[in-house]
């Protein structure tokens, strides 16, 4: 057994499912390594699938996290919350942090998933759109919300029909103003695109195409006598609400990543073994875009089942497996024969 100078040390950045499941990972293979993670989030770990919760009164945030802080301590994972990482220097293998502190690392994961994706078009009027990415966004919407009352959810990727099904049930309005985000990831032709709406309005959604409309242009607050918030067209049409959503898809958190020496396109550029190209870095989740043989081109890969998935190969490959990619979700978006969709993007169990 080393000592503690020799130990290895594997730094996690990111506290998501991918993060959890290779530090796990990390500790039951390599257990006289170190191992740190690195999050933004003031929260330890928490299924950002239950965070429509909040919408049937749930405040608790513990009752939402899936590790309690102690979890941290008894496996010997050091957990460094409210932390931002400037920069990754793959060289030298530091990474520097906001407060100017340096982490060396003997191994790197990037696991820090995504931001909402806003079109630049929109994202001066970001102040007056209520987020849904952590649980701070959330209790302020559902805050924002009154009973009964109407939420517009802009773009309409599958994370925000998802939390429309639950607004819908909960006894809430719910409009969908559709442009080329609807349903993201999944690809949607424009022959099929009425089907969908038809398929959306028979589960309780209002859809509202933006194409005819010019677009989405604008989000105003309210005026006198008018709604909280009125979305506006570029043909000068409006919609008002209670809140404004917006879901035009997810956008990688890899700036710190720049200059690291690791190939980025969209995102972090990997072979199927996870692996950057710098032999020291990993990346999993939404982050990284994987070398698809079959395709022959990078891609992403999403849902809670693969992005746990990758989070476990990435710690198995840093200890040595040599494992490669496999995919462990179905993609297909399905019209059900009651009319309703799926997607599988909205498994996470």
């Amino acid at each position: 057994m080393g000592t503690a100078n020799q130990a290895r040390h594997h730094v996690i950045i990111g506290s998501g499912v991918a993060g959890n499941q290779a530090a796990e990972t990390l500790r039951r293979r390599d257990p006289d390594s170190r191992v740190t993670m690195i999050t933004l989030s003031k929260l330890p770990f928490f299924n950002r699938y239950d965070l429509p919760r909040v919408f049937h009164g749930e405040r608790d945030w513990r009752k939402l996290i899936v590790f309690a802080p102690e979890y941290y301590l008894d496996h010997g994972i050091g957990l460094r919350r409210a932390t931002r990482v400037t920069g990754v220097d793959g060289a030298r293998r530091t990474l520097a942090l906001a407060h100017n502190e340096t982490v060396h690392f003997d191994t790197l994961l990037v696991a820090s998933g995504a931001s909402p994706y806003i079109p630049a078009e929109l994202a001066e009027y970001r102040p007056l759109m209520h987020g849904f990415a952590s649980f701070q966004d959330a209790v302020a919407a559902a805050d924002a919300l009154p009973p009964g009352g109407h939420a517009v959810l802009m773009g309409g990727d599958t994370t925000g029909l998802d939390l429309g099904r639950t607004l819908l049930a909960t006894g809430y309005r719910v409009s969908v103003v559709a442009d080329q985000h609807l349903l993201w990831p999944h690809e949607v032709t424009a022959a099929l695109r009425p089907r969908y709406f038809d398929a959306l309005r028979g589960m309780g959604f209002t859809v509202i195409d933006a194409e005819p409309r010019g677009q989405m242009s604008a989000v105003r607050a309210a005026g006198a006598g008018r709604p909280a918030r009125t979305l506006v067209f570029n043909d000068g049409s409006e919609i008002g609400a209670d809140i404004v959503m917006p879901f035009f898809g997810i956008a990688p958190a890899i700036d710190y990543m720049l200059g690291s020496g690791a190939d980025i396109e969209r995102g972090l550029l990997v072979q199927p073994d996870l692996r950057t190209t710098n032999e020291a870095i990993y990346a999993a989740g939404d982050v990284c875009q994987i070398w698809s043989d079959a395709d022959k081109r990078y891609r992403f890969y999403h849902g809670w089942k693969n992005v746990r998935a990758m989070g476990e190969l990435a710690a198995l490959n840093v200890t040595g497996a040599g494992l490669p990619w496999v995919p462990s979700q179905d993609e297909s978006l399905q019209l059900c024969a009651d009319g309703r969709l799926h997607s599988p993007f909205w498994e996470y169990a």
